[in-house]
């Protein structure tokens, strides 16, 4: 394989768009037939045990995201579940019906492990990491696209995860006793329709 073909650790293009045609597979599969394909895929670059988001785009607009950030499967059956989670279990959503398959597009982020960061503002590069941020049960992530997606400097991106994704005060992060971690992740962008 050449070097070109490969992003910085992560697939190379030939194994991300046969992951985005196997996250297609499943949302279609799912939402029509209420089942995910079970056959296995060969292809070793997608045998990893990584995690990995699958979000959903109809017209521009989220329209599910949901992801895990370890697993002990391969990447394609992670990739599989988390398609039919965001169809069908992204509560903040009603679950995709057949007709709206034709406008939804698919995202696919494959993350990097997670690594615990002491000081946000000197250790997250914004735009290239994502975060985790924790405190007993609550919890939330942004993706890294969040940040470029929304002009966000790094302060409010930091915040935002913290109240609107954990449910934390927004100054949580600052807070030694708050666990924040950070991610990469190799983003796969499905077009459709040109």
């Amino acid at each position: 394989m050449k070097d070109d073909e490969r992003a910085a650790g992560g697939l190379s293009e030939t194994a991300g768009k046969r992951l985005l045609a196997i996250a297609r597979e499943a949302l279609d599969s799912v939402v029509r037939n209420g089942r995910l394909p079970d056959e296995p895929v060969a292809d070793p670059e997608l045998q990893g045990l990584q995690g990995a988001f699958v979000t959903l785009m109809k017209n521009g607009r989220l329209r599910g995201c949901v992801g895990r950030f370890t697993s002990d499967l391969p990447l394609y059956r992670v990739v599989r579940e988390m398609a039919r989670c965001a169809a069908l279990e992204d509560t903040r959503f009603q679950p995709v019906a057949p007709e709206e398959l034709s406008e939804i597009e698919i995202d696919i982020s494959v993350l990097s492990p997670l690594r615990r960061v002491t000081d946000p503002l000197k250790e997250i590069k914004l735009g290239k990491d994502g975060i985790y941020i924790r405190k007993g049960y609550r919890s939330g992530t942004y993706l890294p696209q969040v940040a470029v997606d929304h002009n966000m400097e790094l302060e409010q991106f930091l915040s935002s995860c913290a109240a609107h994704k954990a449910g934390l005060p927004p100054d949580a992060w600052r807070d030694p006793d708050v666990e924040v971690y950070a991610y990469s992740a190799q983003v796969l962008e499905e077009k459709r329709g040109g």
